[in-house]
């Protein structure tokens, strides 16, 4: 830990080379046969001659006890646990690890990838299970909202409906970027709800009507997005991201920027970064939100600040530099 910032350093650690892989793996998750996943990471891990526990589980419900029964065996034997699934899944299991110091490896399912990505790990199950024979721990950092982590984002407001609609119209349609472009189309024609919101942040107060606000901790999403706030992230802060209340043809006009990696030109778009913020709603006593795209209702004031212990991830040698902050 620094004496003067309070924060844990910005250094890499290898591991022994005999670690025991305890792997929590969503069956469920992504759009991989799940058993020709198993089959990968098994003759992956075994070919490298790790031990490795596979604690595959079907429901999502599940994910917390089974990570729990993991970060026990990985303390039991000097061991590190692994996620296996998309961002809701590397989430849950993030939950439990992050305040053991136990290190945490990924093997990223999902659709989008973006945790994974920024710390260069691939999203070819074969690949990232071969980077974790060689990986060193890199400390990255985590948000909490409530007192819940988050890996990639967090928000309220419209962006949380936007996530709802799109899981709908992927159980309908298949998972894709297309479905999930369409699904947010329908939903923008269907949008008109302004939130009214106090911003308690850096010693000030900031009232404003937004139709949403997403907070945003991975360099490789907000690069994508077009916003030049990657720097706050270096800072070991969280970027927030608002707009002011807009109509539908204008919601669709942030929606293509954002596409187009051109949101930061976007008149009505407001990004800030800060370590901590208190979010108040009016007379609301809870709202809808999503944590890497897992949808759950807080209770108000909603709490935004960076965590206290950073996760000890595995990330590939050769990527150590790159990606989000540690």
């Amino acid at each position: 830990m620094d004496a003067q910032s309070g924060k844990e350093p910005d250094v890499t650690a290898s591991l022994s080379g005999t670690e025991t892989f305890f792997i929590v793996m969503n069956a469920s998750s992504g759009n991989r046969d799940a058993q020709v996943t198993k089959d990968t990471i098994s003759a992956v891990l075994t070919q490298g001659n790790r031990r490795f526990e596979l604690m595959a589980v079907d429901y999502g419900s599940q994910l917390t006890s089974t990570a729990r029964r993991a970060v026990q065996l990985a303390r039991e034997q000097g061991g590190v646990v692994v996620a296996a699934g998309g961002d809701g899944t590397l989430n849950a299991v993030a939950q439990v690890v992050l305040d053991t110091g136990l290190p945490f490896g990924i093997l990223p399912q999902g659709t989008f990838n973006y945790f994974g990505r920024a710390y260069g790990i691939s999203q070819d199950t074969e690949t990232a299970a071969r980077c974790l024979l060689d990986a060193v721990i890199k400390p990255v950092q985590v948000g909490l909202l409530n007192n819940r982590p988050f890996l990639v984002n967090a928000s309220f407001g419209l962006y949380p409906q936007l996530l709802e609609d799109r899981e709908a119209y992927k159980q309908r349609y298949g998972r894709s970027r297309w479905v999930a472009l369409w699904s947010a189309i329908v939903t923008l024609m269907h949008a008109h709800r302004q939130l009214h919101v106090q911003l308690e942040f850096g010693g000030k107060t900031r009232t404003l009507r937004t139709p949403t606000m997403v907070v945003d901790n991975n360099a490789l999403q907000l690069k994508h997005m077009g916003l030049d706030e990657e720097q706050e992230l270096e800072r070991h802060h969280l970027v927030a991201i608002t707009s002011k209340p807009v109509g539908t043809l204008a919601q669709y006009g942030i929606l293509i920027r954002g596409l187009l990696s051109h949101l930061g030109q976007a008149d009505n778009v407001i990004s800030f970064g800060f370590d901590r913020m208190t979010v108040r709603l009016g007379r609301k006593k809870h709202t809808k939100v999503a944590l890497d795209g897992e949808l759950s209702e807080l209770d108000t004031p909603l709490e935004f600040k960076v965590a206290p212990h950073r996760l000890q991830l595995l990330v590939p040698r050769k990527t150590t530099g790159t990606g989000s902050p540690g």
